[in-house]
């Protein structure tokens, strides 16, 4: 664990040098084999890097943007600026250049730090409007060699600078010592070096890390802008340092861990899961080939300690369903036997409850025959914790995993608290809640039903927006999370209802959750987006997305033809299909004494995919309801008119940054409710 002095990420490095010197810090994985670097190797890494960029001219207070995907390099960047004092501040590699441009201006950054060719061409695109940003570094050379690098370097470059200072400080103590022998012609010892001489290139990277103190601005990751402009939340040394080191101790993380890295860098999860924790607990990051090989690269690495969104673990099942499909009779017969019984019996055996002796032997064969090789499959046969967040994961997708062995946990975080706000201790895992208060965290509700929080982890304030910075944090140091939510009288755990703006009433009085309903809609594997309105209604109606993997495969083993996404959401057949779905939510709905009033009447599949680039999710996944509300206006109009489809044109946003037009015909279907008195009656 960190210890009072070693407040800084640089001054955790420096400490895990000594501490872990030949142990793996990090890996990547490249042209299909695993390079590796021990704590050792990154501390001379990160010093030459750090070194490189202070005489391009990056100094304490800059603000250094790191772009692309996860690579060890990049979080070397990270490590680099910070031991000078400078800021980084990472940037979703996705995002469009019109969205980086904002960025960079708020932050005023003066170095980038990039992938790729890719990223190296937005930028581009708007440096105009960036006079600030003077310099641009990139780690992948390939297509760049006939750029003009006047403002352009690669990071070998600057690490050679770095280097080059080293060399020449080496040589000058050699030359001094020789002088100390009776070279007249060298300089005393007693006497002081020139301001910015080589000779002390080491002495000034090392006095720069020891100004670095806990209270300095860590980082700056911007929010991903559910409701408008995204803000850009300030974190501290102390906030990530001590959360990291708490949430190390909550779960018992040590130095054998293995992590993925292949979250988004500019999301607060991939920097504690993936940077503070790792620098704190001294465990090695493993960053995969690519995106597409994550699944194949965990498994080799065997990974002890995982973090991934909900849509993750339900797109791994869907996938598995998918496939089990296309099996022969005889291994799909036999994998739905031993999916039942685990079903039964896994998530008992997990918590080491007391189980009939057949059961046990039953789920050790189904271990041998299904459970072992799936896991072995999805790369996660040696996960000691796993854990999931970001919104509600369904109730039957959480068990699933848990049955088969799993031990997949449940927490619950903001950027604004440096990841930790409540988690899942061992022995309390329950579907339906995301844990008790972390380690150093307090939790409240407010009278209108918002959860509010003080920790260590609390953000500092937004950068250059202390009237937002005011309405969110209190004077007296408790954090609003926008979310609604109670603590739960049996279990002590909190329970997240929804963002508390979005809790609403219909025109009868009855309540409206959104989020609650959305996320019952997304357990089935052929609904991968679901947005629910009905607020001031006087029905509730969704919008959906299929899932083009599994509903393409059911269409595919059932002869139906289709051109595009849009023809086959369009598809009668696959409306009769989430018809079913819908009305399954319904009935589950009527069970429930507060939402049995807020059952989907009608609903649609919209023609399109909501997608990042056109606004409608962040780059995070999380709906923008509003914008959606206001870009689907025609459609909302339509389904509470009565009106059996409707016709809507749609701007959608390519790869390429250019823009076009998606018209078509969108269906709108009733579907059917279970009375709420015939259910209180049966009761």
């Amino acid at each position: 664990m960190a210890t009072e002095a070693a407040d800084t990420f640089p001054k955790l490095l420096v400490r895990n040098a000594r501490l872990y010197a030949g142990r793996p810090a990090y890996r990547h994985k490249d042209l299909g084999i695993w390079q590796v670097w021990t704590w050792a190797q990154v501390l001379e890494e990160v010093r030459a890097f750090s070194l490189g960029l202070q005489e391009l001219g990056l100094k304490r207070g800059d603000k250094t943007a790191i772009i692309g995907s996860n690579r060890p390099r990049l979080y070397w960047a990270m490590c680099a600026a910070q031991a000078l004092g400078a800021v980084p501040v990472p940037i979703y590699s996705d995002s469009v250049a019109e969205e980086m441009a904002y960025i960079l201006d708020h932050a005023e950054v003066t170095i980038a730090v990039v992938e790729d060719q890719e990223q190296v061409d937005k930028l581009i695109s708007i440096s105009a409007r960036l006079p600030r940003l003077s310099l641009v570094v990139y780690d992948e050379p390939r297509g760049l060699r006939d750029y003009d690098h006047t403002r352009l370097k690669s990071i070998a470059d600057v690490q050679k600078l770095g280097r080059d200072l080293l060399a020449a400080d080496t040589a000058a103590l050699a030359s001094e010592a020789s002088g100390q022998r009776g070279d007249s012609m060298v300089r005393a010892p007693d006497t002081p070096p020139e301001p910015g001489s080589s000779v002390r290139a080491a002495q000034r990277w090392e006095a720069a890390v020891a100004a670095g103190s806990g209270p300095d601005l860590a980082i700056m990751l911007y929010t991903s802008g559910t409701t408008g402009q995204s803000k850009g939340v300030m974190l501290t040394f102390d906030n990530l340092i001590v959360s990291a080191i708490n949430g190390n101790r909550f779960d018992d993380l040590g130095p054998d861990e293995q992590v993925v890295a292949y979250l988004p860098l500019a999301w607060v999860g991939d920097h504690v899961f993936s940077y503070a924790q790792p620098f704190t607990a001294g465990f090695c990051v493993n960053c995969p080939e690519s995106p597409e090989t994550v699944g194949e690269d965990r498994r080799e690495i065997g990974t002890t300690y995982a973090f991934a969104p909900p849509r993750v673990y339900e797109n791994l099942i869907t996938l598995t369903m998918v496939r089990m499909e296309d099996a022969g009779r005889l291994k799909r017969a036999m994998f739905r036997y031993f999916i039942a019984v685990a079903r039964r019996w896994g998530e008992k055996i997990l918590n080491r409850e007391k189980v009939p002796l057949h059961a046990r032997l039953l789920y050790w064969l189904g271990e041998r025959l299904v459970y072992g090789p799936l896991k072995n499959r999805l790369g996660v046969s040696r996960i000691r914790l796993a854990y999931t967040a970001g919104e509600a994961i369904g109730p039957e997708i959480f068990r699933f995993w848990r049955s088969l062995g799993v031990n997949l946990k449940q927490l619950y975080g903001q950027t604004e608290a440096s990841v930790y706000i409540t988690a899942q201790p061992d022995g309390e895992i329950y579907a339906d809640t995301v844990g008790k208060p972390n380690i150093g965290v307090d939790i409240k509700i407010a009278e209108n039903g918002e959860v509010l929080f003080k920790s260590p982890g609390v953000f500092a304030g937004y950068y250059k927006d202390p009237q937002k910075t005011a309405e969110t944090k209190t004077p007296d140091g408790w954090v609003h999370t926008g979310d609604a939510g109670f603590i739960d009288d049996k279990t002590g755990h909190l329970k997240i209802i929804d963002r508390a703006k979005d809790v609403g009433r219909l025109n009868d009085g009855s309540l409206l959750a959104p989020k609650y309903i959305e996320n019952k809609l997304k357990f089935y594997p052929n609904i991968r987006e679901a947005v629910v309105y009905g607020d001031k209604r006087d029905f509730v109606c969704a919008m959906l997305n299929i899932d083009l993997t599994a509903v393409g495969n059911w269409a595919e083993r059932n002869n139906i033809v289709y051109g595009s996404y849009q023809e086959l959401a369009g598809h009668p057949r696959v409306y009769d299909m989430l018809a079913e779905h819908v009305e399954e939510v319904n009935r589950s709905l009527a069970e429930e004494k507060a939402m049995a009033g807020a059952q989907i009447r009608r609903f649609l599949i919209l023609h399109k995919e909501l997608d990042a680039d056109d606004g409608e999710v962040t780059r995070t996944q999380k709906v923008r309801r509003g914008f959606v509300a206001e870009r689907y206006e025609p459609l909302i109009t339509a389904v509470y008119s009565g009106a059996r489809e409707a016709d809507i044109s749609t701007e959608v946003t390519f790869e390429d940054g250019r823009k076009g037009t998606l018209s078509a015909s969108v269906k709108i279907r009733d579907v059917a409710t279970v009375p709420v008195l015939a259910m209180e009656k049966a009761a």
